[in-house]
């Protein structure tokens, strides 16, 4: 039995493509939904409108099982959407404003419990409400920290976040992230140690797209890992959730950093090669967790 408990906080929304297909997405919708569909206990905190998207996200959750106790229905915003256009194979997004998950309330999460491992990207802290809801409920936690930066123009300032990594246990960004969070000259691994005492992390994960990812474990031992070249990629969106949420099941279950690294590519690597962030089909999920008893 798996006692490991997950509370992922942050954005559900669209993602609306060029040819007028929509995807449920949003980084921490999709870390929750995976965790889940690995049979791991999740709760995932959020909030959409009162419209059809917002009806069509919790029918999903119902239907794959996700409990819906810490979602919320907001009358005023409208569900969160982004509208994604796709450049050489590379997806850029334009995020709306003011959506339902920006307003994330406080008082609808007393009854919640403040135990197990605490994810949350950076997107949802833009605006005052969220934000002050998770620095509420960071204060009562106990627990690892888990912050997944996902830096979208316009909507992030460098100094704010890092006063969210001095309040994170283990960091993930990519290599375009840590270059906008610590411009300078000196090399990744350099940079990631700097991260690493300057916050007194437990760890920090570095993903490099193509080329892999990077991770400095709480020794201050640096692992990395490369994917086969051989992948045939339909859609990199979501492939950093994916990843991440492979990384939280190392992290409470204590499994050795190469060997999480492993694991989090090898699903990865499968996930690009379907269209979408996330899976319906739960026998996809299933030959993981097996690989992994």
């Amino acid at each position: 039995m798996h006692t490991a408990f997950f509370t992922i906080f942050g954005e559900v929304l669209f993602d609306n493509f060029p040819d007028g297909n929509r995807i449920l997405g949003g980084a921490p919708f999709n870390v929750a939904w995976h965790l889940h569909a690995l049979g791991r206990q999740t709760l995932f905190i959020s909030r959409v409108g009162e419209d059809e998207a917002g009806r069509t996200i919790l029918a999903a959750m119902q239907n794959a099982g996700m409990t819906r106790s810490a979602m919320q229905i907001d009358a005023t915003h409208p569900t969160g959407s982004v509208a994604i256009s796709i450049t050489d194979g590379q997806p850029s997004y334009s995020i709306l404003d003011q959506q339902a998950y920006d307003y994330i309330n406080s008082e609808a999460l007393q009854h919640l419990p403040r135990h197990g491992l605490l994810y949350h990207g950076s997107l949802a802290l833009r605006n005052n409400v969220s934000r002050q809801t998770l620095l509420n409920l960071q204060q009562s936690w106990s627990g690892p920290v888990f912050l997944d930066v996902n830096l979208r123009a316009p909507w992030w300032q460098a100094d704010q976040l890092l006063e969210w990594v001095a309040g994170a246990d283990w960091l993930k960004l990519n290599d375009e992230e840590l270059q906008l969070l610590l411009p300078g000259k000196q090399s990744i691994s350099d940079k990631m140690h700097i991260l690493k005492q300057t916050y007194q992390l437990s760890g920090v994960v570095l993903t490099l797209g193509r080329q892999g990812a990077m991770a400095l474990d709480s020794s201050g031992e640096l692992s990395s890992i490369t994917p086969d070249g051989n992948i045939e990629v339909v859609d990199t969106v979501g492939a950093g959730d994916a990843f991440a949420a492979v990384l939280l099941l190392g992290i409470t279950e204590n499994w050795p950093m190469a060997l999480t690294l492993k694991r989090a590519q090898d699903f990865a690597s499968a996930l690009v090669g379907r269209r979408g962030a996330t899976v319906a089909d739960l026998a996809f999920y299933q030959g993981f967790i097996e690989a992994w008893r």
